[in-house]
């Protein structure tokens, strides 16, 4: 027994590994190429060839949802947030919930955030107050990305508890940062959580030539063009901070996740923002060919690209099993035996991922500000509410076998209808009163 246990301690050791989250914003479906889009993405596609393809990833229709989700492994509906944190609001996380790097802390991890925050827009409630050691970014869901102003003109930009000016462009900054932190920074004798949340490709898109240039013969569309830009800059930035980890010999022992917080949006056509520096944009985004766009809760909004890569851990697969955003926090605490938190709802899916055949069977519950959907597999069903007292419509389909959603089957199964139904009501019921008060 003494032997083996002597053997056993390094090999535990072993696994503990560093973790990298990679957070896309706005990327849809069909903006990735290895999903078949005209973008060169070829760092993100190398990722995908090497490592688990999540087909069939769930988030949330917007932004500041998915973050929730992410660090606290619960439908961000159970805090009160439908909706991105928006204009001034005072909305933040609760103290009462333990998040993803306060549980990673508890396991001797570093933790750091480099990017956009969109969980409170005052310092006081940025990243620091909720586990992170380090952080650097912006504070707002979206900023000019040289000026670093929200849309408003306030300030969004900062490091720790500090508000800071610097030049550049967002992409560079953040890269330059986390490359700097992993290199330089951190504490080398604790494993790592780095969460690399990016602006790209969300507006306004504001790109060098350089980046544009592969695409003047590809893309008519000049728009699309410009989003194709903020695309390849990002993957490109990826490619840099993959690379750094290889230099410092620690990428086989490092776990990345790739994911995008939310399905594209079709166009941007702003009114006042940012004093009409930038836009309109009748072109940003794909998702096909699912269905329809950010916000809404059809596959186009809230099914996205997303990969998870561990270097000589996970065998390259397609895997189509049903996973949510929630479920990243309950399986990476599960992997380095670390005990979840009592709110978290997600569950631990690593078993899946090292073998797709044992399947998921969970429910996802997606909720935003203008519908909410229960999904089983292989069903989905959608309902929407309205403010007056119109009964709330419903839709339902199999998105196995229609994953365009085309053939709505509401009226032609009502048991199954009925009882899908009542499971979201249930789910509802556990929301938050702040969103669920006078409905």
């Amino acid at each position: 027994m003494a032997c083996k246990e002597a053997v056993k301690a390094p090999e535990e050791t072993a696994t503990i590994p560093n973790i990298l989250v990679i957070i896309a914003d706005d990327a849809g479906w069909n903006d990735v190429g290895y999903n078949g889009s005209e973008i060169n993405t070829p760092n993100i596609d190398e990722l995908a060839t090497n490592g688990v393809q999540l087909d069939r990833f769930y988030v949330n229709p917007t932004c500041s949802p998915s973050r929730v989700s992410l660090l606290t492994g619960m439908p961000a509906s159970r805090i009160g947030v439908v909706a991105p944190i928006s204009g001034r609001s005072n909305k933040t996380l609760p103290d009462s919930i333990t998040t993803l790097p306060q549980a990673l802390k508890i396991a001797n991890y570093e933790n750091a955030i480099f990017g956009k925050w969109h969980l409170g827009l005052d310092i006081d409630n940025g990243p620091n107050a909720f586990g992170f050691d380090y952080s650097y970014g912006f504070l707002h869901g979206q900023i000019d990305q040289y000026t670093h102003k929200y849309k408003n003109g306030d300030d969004s930009w900062y490091r720790n508890d500090e508000m800071i000016e610097e030049e550049g462009h967002v992409t560079d900054l953040i890269e330059n940062e986390a490359i700097e932190w992993i290199a330089n920074k951190r504490d080398k004798s604790k494993p790592f959580f780095v969460q690399l949340a990016y602006s790209a490709p969300h507006f306004p898109l504001q790109e060098e030539d350089k980046w544009k240039e592969p695409y003047l013969n590809k893309i008519e569309n000049n728009s699309r063009r410009d989003f194709a830009a903020a695309m390849a800059h990002m993957d490109y930035s990826i490619g840099r901070i993959i690379q750094s980890l290889k230099d410092q010999k620690i990428d086989d022992n490092t776990l990345i996740i790739f994911l995008s917080d939310n399905g594209a949006m079709e166009n941007w056509y702003p009114k006042a923002q940012y004093n009409g520096a930038h836009g309109p944009n009748d072109v940003l985004g794909s998702n096909h060919p699912l269905k329809d766009w950010k916000t809404s809760n059809f596959e186009g909004a809230i099914r996205v690209p997303a990969i998870v890569y561990w270097k000589d851990h996970l065998n390259p697969q397609v895997n189509a099993n049903f996973i949510s955003i929630s479920d990243i926090m309950p399986t990476i605490l599960s992997l380095i035996e670390q005990e979840i938190p009592d709110d978290v709802e997600g569950v631990n899916v690593w078993p899946s991922l090292l073998n797709p055949k044992i399947k998921t069977s969970h429910e996802i519950y997606v909720r935003g500000h203008k519908q909410e959907s229960l999904i089983q597999r292989p069903w989905k069903l959608i309902r929407q509410r309205f403010k007056d007292a119109s009964p709330s419509n419903y839709q339902l389909f199999d998105i196995v076998s229609d994953s365009e959603e085309q053939n709505n089957l509401i009226e032609k199964d009502t048991v199954l209808a009925n009882k899908l139904k009542v499971l979201l009501q249930n789910q509802f019921n556990k929301d938050d009163t702040s969103v669920n008060k006078d409905l």
